[in-house]
């Protein structure tokens, strides 16, 4: 690591969650001002493996920005033993790389919704959040709950609440560039 590379005073633990949309969209967001900064950004994508978002090709063409996905490309209703054995690489990989103390953010995308439907459990996650370097920003995102003891532990906890969306108020279904 170069001496000269920029990195942050103090990294802290953000959290998006909540039934609202925008959750994925505000890490990456974070992620991309950061990199304009001259920051290294690593996402981690829980349960979306191998599905073709629109971000992920953006994010392809983002310098310092880099990104991998596990899990099945489809949703899931109840985890199989796929599910779980993509959770624990998930969980791995996400440890090696917030140890390594290459990037200055790390995103774990969806960790929120695998903790939730017992793909992975809590506690690894609460080691992550503790064992993280001084200098790292974690940003974790999930589905409509995030676990109390990450709430407890985090810096900065956003919850996305809905108050009106056109799935149920219009029945327009999920769109092309919009949603995916």
């Amino acid at each position: 690591m170069s001496s000269t590379r920029k990195r942050l005073k103090q990294g802290l633990v953000q959290v998006y969650f909540g039934r609202g949309k925008g959750k994925t969209t505000a890490a990456i967001g974070q992620g991309v001002r950061a990199t304009g900064h001259g920051f290294k950004v690593y996402m981690i994508q829980f349960m979306k493996g191998n599905y073709k978002y629109g971000e992920i090709e953006t994010i392809k063409n983002i310098p310092n920005f880099e990104l991998k996905q596990f899990g099945s490309p489809d949703l899931i209703a109840e985890p199989c033993e796929f599910d779980i054995k993509e959770g624990k690489k998930a969980l791995n990989f996400a440890e090696k790389i917030i140890k390594s103390d290459e990037y200055d953010i790390v995103i774990l995308d969806e960790i929120g919704v695998a903790i939730s439907m017992n793909v992975i459990p809590v506690e690894p996650v609460l080691d992550l959040i503790k064992i993280k370097p001084n200098q790292v920003e974690l940003i974790l995102t999930g589905g409509p709950k995030m676990h109390p003891k990450i709430k407890e532990l985090a810096d900065l906890v956003t919850e996305m609440r809905m108050i009106k969306h056109y799935y149920s108020s219009k029945g327009i279904t999920a769109r092309y560039g919009i949603e995916f």
